[in-house]
């Protein structure tokens, strides 16, 4: 499980084994869990709540969100360096 970054507390990271879904990450504080809230990147550069299984309050979410956009050509690097995928699914 790749950690990228932390936020806030918010570690942001992918799971090892994402079974070919669209590029996307997960964030929560403390252990990563299954119901960790899950983010898309969109195609277009920004990002997308897939769940909010954490239960980050609104606030929190959308300065998250917000670096996680700011941080999306990194993320994408990342994807495709864990994954060793040449081209990269998005969600829209």
């Amino acid at each position: 499980m790749p950690s990228l970054f932390i936020v806030s507390g918010y570690k942001v990271f992918f799971w090892s084994n994402e079974n070919g879904e669209p590029i996307h990450v997960h964030v929560c504080k403390g252990k990563p869990s299954p119901n960790a809230t899950k983010i898309w990147l969109t195609k277009a550069g920004g990002c997308i709540i897939a769940d909010n299984g954490s239960r980050i309050p609104a606030k929190e979410l959308k300065e998250l969100m917000d670096v996680i956009a700011a941080q999306y050509f990194l993320i994408c690097a990342e994807w495709k360096k864990f994954f060793l995928e040449d081209t990269i699914l998005f969600y829209c």
